[in-house]
């Protein structure tokens, strides 16, 4: 039988080729001659269901067995050196197929990109119901234990105003059970754990990503596929061990199917995935580095400039010139760096601005003078100005929706979808790109704005069927698509700072933020609980492109005001709120904390994330998340509500050594802080409750 082993970066995998079973997948196991035949038998490479063949396994919804998949057999490989590092491609054929599957290796990293590719040679369509991205069996081996005594799956939930909420257990918390006891023939049961996201919200509900522990070998496996649509992820049992299947979107969760003519190709989209020594949190920080070299490079990503946003707990889509000025005015002496105009500017004062988006010309009752006016006072103020788009869709009151023809929106049995009062436009279709070229060319060269706010509050669901095979491929295409359309935009203008927003994190993936510089991260108006959010948004994204809201409250005191600011200050600043009308002290702490993050922004760029009592979650007293750089570290803690007045925070990467911690915002209210060294131990104390503190430490 014909091998191929890997050994890069860290990981030991093993590629075996039989000649009459579909190629394999494995990790190789320290002094292990590798698994059994039982599960050797289910470690395929990849996996394809096609419209017509035989799925032939007990496998209820579950991904085994499929067919074609079961079908191929090794026909070559290729290994190659790319910019990114390595790259092996394995080539198989079989029911007329001939299928690759790409393993790009990321830099020095312990993880690797997988994607798959089909094309049909045969003379006959073949319909596609399933095309894994990766899929690894056995995923469970390591140790003696069976899987439901030590693997432990973390998971993040994800959804409006309570993004990146993650938890963690045994498999039978989520609902998968071993329910064999080791002498049954079959070892596996019919139920998996299913993660999905349907729609053009492509993490409402959950990030498409997960990490599975193993705790008696100390390690963990992670993986997070990279779309901005509909996707799916499974893990579930056979063979008495785990298996982990990834994917776009499916037939069966995502209504996606493709008619593959003779002559046509289909590529899956992307997943990394990989393996590090130690827990989620290492994880993490490996794919935090792996972000940073799967993005596209921008100069905003270098230079981290600090942005005020009219909308959050400030003008909230009711922006005139006479309410501008003085907020413009404020968000320069604070030293914000763009200046953003959100939601409203398009529509009449008391006009309906939901409803009504997609022409994109500014109103004349708003912007009396035209809002170029509005605009040269930002840039006179040595701001660059911003606007909100939401330029995928286009109200159902807009008079342009009622000349475009059908065939520019989302259809579903002939009839435009809607959905909050909004059709979705179909970026397959030239023509709404031609539009969409119009709008962001009149934004950029006639009012002069350098940043985009792209928005994007309504769900197309599972996609269109115009001109598709299915609504899930329709839906695929759109967006490939958009993305590529943003491409030719930064083509075109490639200063322009494009922010990517979706109700805040409804979709923070990196297919969206390989292209994006930065990303909204909530919609959340409470400053308590958007510290959660904040306090966990480095697991969702770089901290460099996690976009953080502070809107210090009109009425609000010293301390909510240094909560909000300590909320953004190790990511990227939002600034928002009534800044204009709070106290001139409260005033100073925002401009002291908007100075602090121009003398730190370069080591948010470069920090690997940490958090020292674990991913946050609503409900926690303390919460705690920090950045480590080079010989130092960052430290924002939160006092939330607990009536503990002394939070200890581990901090195992100083264990042993003598540290000088001192609280760098705000330099006023310092507060107490003890280093207990035998144990690694930073003791913070906060008297108030919802409080909280940056802290630097270094050697002392």
């Amino acid at each position: 039988m014909r091998s191929l082993s890997l050994k890069l970066n860290g990981l030991s995998l093993k590629l075996l080729f039989p000649e009459d079973a579909p190629a394999k997948i494995y990790f190789q196991e320290e002094g292990k001659s590798g698994p059994d035949a039982n599960i050797l038998k289910w470690m395929q490479l990849v996996e394809i269901q096609a419209t017509g063949f035989n799925q032939d396994d007990h496998h209820a919804n579950k991904y085994t067995g499929t067919d074609p998949g079961f079908q191929l057999r090794y026909a070559s490989h290729h290994r190659e050196r790319t910019p990114l590092g390595p790259k092996i491609e394995i080539h198989q054929t079989g029911a007329g197929l001939v299928v690759t599957s790409h393993l790009q290796f990321l830099g020095k990293l312990p993880l690797f990109r997988s994607w798959t590719t089909v094309e049909n040679l045969g003379p006959k369509e073949i319909t596609l119901e399933y095309v894994s991205s990766f899929a690894l069996g056995g995923i469970s081996l390591g140790g003696k234990a069976p899987w439901g005594r030590k693997m432990i799956l973390h998971l993040p939930d994800h959804g409006w105003c309570g993004e990146c909420q993650w938890r963690s257990g045994a498999l039978r918390d989520f609902g998968l059970s071993q329910n064999y006891m080791g002498t049954e023939p079959a070892g596996f049961g019919s139920s998996r754990i299913s993660i999905s996201s349907q729609g053009t919200w492509s993490t409402e509900g959950h990030l498409p990503m997960g990490a599975l522990e193993n705790t008696e070998t100390g390690e963990t496996s992670f993986w997070q596929i990279e779309h901005n649509g509909s996707w799916h992820w499974e893990v579930s049992d056979i063979a008495y061990e785990l298996y982990l299947r990834a994917s776009g979107p499916t037939y069966r969760e995502g209504l996606w199917s493709r008619h593959l003519k003779s002559g046509e190709s289909f590529e899956s989209v992307p997943c990394t995935f990989g393996r590090v020594p130690g827990g989620l949190q290492e994880a993490l920080r490996a794919l935090t580095q792996a972000r940073r070299i799967l993005r596209r490079p921008h100069p905003d990503l270098d230079a981290l400039p600090v942005i005020f946003n009219d909308y959050m707990n400030c003008l909230v889509g009711d922006p005139t010139t006479e309410k501008l000025l003085p907020i413009i005015d404020h968000a320069a002496r604070a030293g914000c760096e763009y200046f953003v105009i959100d939601a409203g500017w398009y529509a009449g004062v008391g006009e309906n601005w939901w409803s009504t988006v997609g022409e994109w010309l500014p109103s004349a009752t708003r912007f009396p003078n035209g809002i170029r006016e509005v605009l040269d006072v930002i840039r006179s103020k040595k701001m660059i100005p911003g606007l909100w788009l939401e330029i995928e869709a286009m109200g159902i009151g807009c008079p342009l929706a009622a000349k475009a023809p059908d065939a520019w929106f989302f259809q579903r049995q002939g009839k435009r979808l809607i959905d909050h009062g909004r059709y979705q436009l179909d970026f397959r279709n030239p023509e709404v790109r031609a539009h969409a070229d119009a709008v962001v060319d009149r934004v950029v060269r006639e009012y002069g704005a350098g940043y985009i706010k792209m928005d994007y509050n309504c769900n197309a669901g599972p996609g269109t069927d115009y001109a598709a095979d299915a609504s899930g491929e329709g839906l695929l295409e759109h967006n490939r698509a958009y993305l590529n359309w943003v491409r030719e935009v930064f083509h075109r203008y490639p200063d322009l700072v494009i922010e990517n927003c979706g109700s805040g994190g409804m979709r923070e993936d990196y297919a969206q933020m390989s292209v994006h510089s930065l990303q909204s991260t909530s919609d959340q108006t409470d400053y308590r609980l958007n510290a959660v959010i904040a306090a966990a948004s480095a697991s969702a994204v770089t901290p460099e492109q996690a976009g953080v809201w502070s809107y210090p409250l009109k009425d609000g005191d010293e301390e909510e005001t240094i909560l909000n600011m300590v909320n953004a200050l190790l990511m990227r600043v939002h600034q928002s709120g009534r800044i204009h009308e709070i106290s001139k002290r409260r005033f100073g702490l925002v401009q002291e904390g908007i100075a602090l993050y121009k003398a730190i922004r370069g080591d948010v760029g470069r920090g690997l994330p940490f958090w020292p009592l674990g991913l946050p979650r609503f409900g926690d007293g303390w919460c705690a998340f920090g950045l480590d750089v080079d010989d130092s570290s960052y430290l924002a803690v939160w006092r939330l509500d607990s009536d503990e007045m002394r939070g200890t925070l581990p901090l195992k990467q100083w264990a042993g050594r003598i540290i000088k911690a001192e609280c760098i915002y705000p330099c006023s209210k310092p507060v107490p802080l003890t280093w207990f060294a035998d144990n690694a131990l930073l003791e913070v104390m906060m008297p108030q409750k919802y409080s909280a503190r940056l802290i630097k430490i270094r050697k002392a």
